[in-house]
């Protein structure tokens, strides 16, 4: 089942809204809500999970999701070519169609290849964002057979009204106008927002002269209000609408050629809203909730739809909680969920009519607090397909704190499953054609880490071991001038180790770093997935904290591609290449004029570096930005 997450973590947030004695009893003031079906504090959390925050984001002055992903340990990004251009990640080297993406709780990720396309996805009114790591599929069901990651955008908050404006100005011809409002009152907040940025680009091609630049336009609202005081309103709409100028991939060489021209239209539309009800003084609370999205996509002058994808999705959860205080002081709750999504497909490329199908799940999730110190979460899932066999996936997750020396033993284990994309099952173009025979992907994972704390908690470093089967994996197939897909008969084996720390060198200094060793013992090959990668972000305050500097660097090792041409026979072939190593370096620096202003700047790529990504797509050389930003 693809997705589905309408009735878990959105619900989180429905649950976090309403007045529960019991959900304050659970301690849920700092959350992972992509990590059950209610929320559950970050030291309770028994999978493998990072968070990325807001300040952390303003203080790096990203400007993509993308780029605050490649410092989360055991996460792939690969960008063809300029900002805008198609970024997929990847989890523990997975395929990028086997990472779940949410936006507010409701699946982003596209249902006609099965993944989500980062090249657009701004950070302006993100709070936080939340990547686990592992097979999630008992939660999220389909897609997320690697990972979730969860943008979470901002809401108001309910001490009046309050607006901003960020401005900046670059090289390669970019711009950035960013405004923000919100506010709220005693029963209800709203945040509503709008980003445009544009950039000229560079030229992704070795050949030619033509820049391929990106033009964004995203608007973002969300509402909650309190009806009574048992029962709560929340709801979200998000609306991007992307002009990407793209270039030709040469079948005689593999690489980019430069084609002017070329354009590729997007627009993405996400909305979602659901009704939470408190009872029994909090022991018992519900959720309804229904959302739909629309992406629609469009290339060259003659505006051919090549992909038009719909998806409707209504659910219901309730939790009860319960307390055994004579029983090794604990604290329970019990959730069950039911769901059904509605998918279609319109190509207009193949011109093969409206692809439909629908799907149904059901879930049940058990966590548990025992002493304050062991957390226990449980979840199992029946997924009812229409054009696969039903499924059932599971997952299992532990930690246990060991207060007398600040160590965090935390565990995961589940099974995983990915059910073909439409694209798999119908085709994309007329020399590719699909296979509506594909058998679901199926995965079973598990990971073991240990987080140490020390010196007064201004040192944590946090070490994952993880280990990860992938069977019936959906590969390229045959041979000739038309290729398909097959299921493959060989298991695909993966494991690793992810390491991330965390360093107050002085109240005024403070550096995080990452780590991710992948190994893949056998099955397909992995493209696109570095055996040793990194990162390094320092920053720095001056002034009474008026001042901060930055300096990060990412560090990507030696990985395979895969480049398909067509030989003098007319047929397609694919065959390994290996992109080189890379570090890029990223410095920056804001300051606080008042208390209402503030400006910045930074330079990417400090020493112009010169790498890959994807094979024969250049990427961006040295850069500079500077900005200004104003709070009212």
């Amino acid at each position: 089942m693809s997705g589905k997450a309408g009735v878990t973590s959105l619900i989180a947030l429905g649950l976090l809204a309403s007045t529960s004695a019991y959900a304050e009893e659970f301690n849920l003031d700092e959350v992972v809500v992509s990590a059950g079906l209610i929320p559950v504090d970050e030291e309770k959390v028994g999978r493998a999970y990072t968070v990325v925050t807001s300040e952390q984001l303003e203080r790096n002055q990203t400007k993509y999701v993308a780029d605050a992903l490649r410092s989360v340990p055991g996460v792939i990004v690969n960008r063809t070519g300029s900002y805008g251009g198609l970024t997929n990640i990847r989890i523990r080297g997975s395929q990028t169609n086997h990472v779940l993406v949410l936006i507010d709780d409701i699946e982003a990720t596209e249902n006609a290849n099965g993944s989500f396309d980062f090249g657009g996805l701004q950070v302006s009114d993100i709070e936080r964002i939340e990547v686990l790591r592992g097979p999630q599929s008992a939660l999220y069901g389909s897609d997320a057979i690697a990972g979730v990651v969860h943008i979470i955008t901002k809401s108001g908050k309910r001490d009046g009204n309050h607006a901003s404006i960020k401005t900046e100005t670059g090289t390669d011809g970019t711009a950035l106008v960013d405004l923000g409002l919100s506010g709220g009152q005693e029963r209800f907040d709203y945040a509503f927002s709008g980003a445009f940025r544009r950039t000229d680009g560079f030229n992704v091609s070795d050949d030619g002269s033509e820049d391929d630049g990106d033009r964004n336009l995203t608007l973002n609202g969300r509402l909650n209000v309190d009806l009574t005081d048992d029962l709560s309103f929340n709801g979200s709409m998000r609306y991007t609408d992307r002009n990407s100028d793209v270039d030709n991939t040469s079948y005689t060489t593999g690489k980019a050629t430069d084609a002017a021209g070329l354009y590729s239209k997007t627009r993405e539309f996400y909305t979602g809203g659901g009704l939470t009800l408190s009872s029994m003084d909090g022991q018992l609370v519900q959720k309804v909730k229904a959302e739909y999205t629309n992406v629609e996509s469009k290339q060259n002058s003659g505006g051919l739809y090549l992909a038009k994808t719909e998806r409707t999705h209504l659910g219901y959860q309730g939790t009860y909680f319960f307390d055994t205080p004579s029983f090794a002081a604990a604290k329970h709750s019990v959730t069950g969920a039911s769901e059904w999504e509605y998918e279609s497909f319109e190509d207009g490329y193949l011109n093969n009519g409206t692809q439909e199908r629908n799907l149904y799940g059901f879930v049940g999730e058990y966590q548990g607090q025992y002493w304050d110190k062991l957390f226990l979460n449980g979840s199992v899932r029946y997924d009812v397909n229409d054009d696969f066999e039903d499924a059932v996936t599971y997952s299992a997750s532990a930690a246990y704190q060991i207060d007398q020396t600040n160590t965090r033993l935390h565990a995961s284990f589940g099974k995983g499953v990915k059910n073909p994309s439409f694209y798999d099952q119908f085709g994309s173009y007329t020399t590719f054609i699909g296979n509506p025979n594909l058998k679901p992907e199926s995965s079973i994972g598990w990971d073991f880490g240990i987080k140490q704390s020390m010196f007064d908690d201004r040192f944590a470093v946090d070490v994952t071991y993880f280990s990860q089967t992938l069977t019936d994996a959906i590969i390229s197939c045959g041979a000739g001038a038309v290729t398909s897909l097959c299921n493959s008969s060989d298991e695909t084996e993966k494991q690793g180790i992810e390491v991330a720390a965390d360093l107050a060198v002085t109240d005024t200094l403070h550096v995080k770093a990452s780590y991710t060793y992948l190994d893949v013992e056998s099955g397909a090959t992995i493209i696109r997935a570095p055996e040793h990668q990194g990162s390094v972000q320092i920053t720095k305050s001056f002034l009474d904290g008026k001042a901060h500097i930055f300096a990060d660097a990412i560090f990507n090792g030696d990985m395979t591609d895969n480049v398909w041409t067509i030989n003098p026979s007319g047929w397609y072939v694919s065959s390994p290449v290996t992109l080189a190593d890379y570090a890029v370096v990223n410095v920056g620096a804001d300051y606080q004029i008042n208390d209402h202003a503030q400006i910045y700047g930074r330079v990417e790529n400090l020493f112009d570096a010169d790498y890959e990504e994807v094979y024969g797509y250049n990427t961006a050389g040295i850069t500079g930005y500077v900005g200004l930003k104003a709070d009212f």
